[in-house]
């Protein structure tokens, strides 16, 4: 799907607020408000709207600590990949996962509430992986930025 300025305008509004009332998003891209919902309605449809989510704090859902998480393989095997991408998809402590190139395989983002839950994690899912050859641990001390949003413009 080709997207116009008016589709990106659309977008970028919706990634800020995407309970934005379609009378209120239709007035600030310059649409009547049945034209602006068909353009939602096909954005959704074609996929380039891919989920309208709830973003929640993390600290309120009791997961206090962020680690970044960087694992190397040890084989380079799309079979040994897969079989690790079906254990992240499995481990809800994983927010995020990366396949990245460089020293590392993949890199993770793990939301845990503390230290314990994530041993737990490390037992449960990288120590019983026996493809991985190693992995480094870094805590999050302090969240900088973090948006979902990508720039439309």
């Amino acid at each position: 799907m080709q997207l116009d300025r008016i589709d990106r305008k659309i977008l970028t509004l919706l990634q800020a607020n995407n309970r934005i009332p379609n009378v209120e998003l239709a007035a600030e891209v310059g649409l009547s408000p049945p034209a602006c919902l068909k353009r939602v309605k096909q954005l959704r449809e074609s996929g380039v709207i891919a989920q309208d989510v709830a973003l929640v704090d993390s600290e309120l859902s009791g997961n206090k600590m962020t680690m970044l998480v960087s694992v190397e393989m040890e084989r380079d095997r799309r079979d040994i990949y897969k079989q690790f991408q079906k254990s992240i998809h499995a481990a809800p402590e994983v927010t995020q996962c990366y396949q990245t190139t460089g020293s590392y395989d993949f890199t993770l983002v793990v939301c845990v509430k503390d230290i314990l839950a994530y041993e737990a994690f490390i037992e449960r899912v990288l120590r019983a992986d026996p493809n991985i050859r190693k992995f480094h641990s870094s805590v999050s001390i302090r969240r900088i930025k973090y948006s979902t949003a990508i720039d439309l413009e």
